[in-house]
């Protein structure tokens, strides 16, 4: 019985699973997206994470911690030197997963995992064009202030004209 086992085996031997995991922790961190399966996305996304927040703190503690996941180490150096300058602010969620349709040969559900702050199109402070565009500064004010000021305005104009 498998009672409040949280773990998605993925149909692999824990030695193989981990492996594969590094593998495509190394593959998401160096071109900052990758094409896999949803199932496989979902049980990275908890894999690299942790990794991602131990990569905000530079010490060698850490490296040797994220070495001891990655096995890689141009892999750890692009984390710790492009990545978490990136995510820096950031206090989590730094994954997102795509859904993209079903494989052809045999159905599986397949997905697009990528880092958030590499993505210049789901980006905050850019349009649709790609463009930088200004950050629009609003106040929330109620109904009842701005239609006393107008009633206000339009009285005030009134009594101009009148004269």
């Amino acid at each position: 019985m498998r009672h409040g086992d949280k773990i998605n085996n993925l149909g692999r031997k824990s030695a193989h699973r981990t492996a594969m995991l590094a593998n495509m922790a190394c593959s998401l961190i160096e071109n900052k997206r990758i094409f896999t399966t949803v199932a496989k996305a979902k049980a990275l996304r908890t894999y690299v994470e942790p990794l991602l927040t131990k990569g905000k703190d530079d010490t060698t503690h850490s490296r040797r911690v994220v070495f001891a996941y990655l096995k890689n180490k141009e892999a750890v150096s692009e984390l710790f030197k492009e990545v978490a300058l990136k995510i820096a602010d950031r206090k989590g969620g730094y994954t997102r997963i795509i859904k993209t349709g079903n494989r052809i040969g045999d159905a599986a559900e397949m997905a697009l995992i990528e880092l958030v702050d590499f993505n210049e199109i789901y980006s905050n402070n850019k349009n649709a064009a790609g463009t930088e565009k200004k950050a629009k500064s609003t106040t929330r004010r109620s109904r009842s202030a701005g239609t006393k000021k107008a009633a206000a305005k339009t009285t005030e104009t009134k009594e101009e004209g009148a004269e």
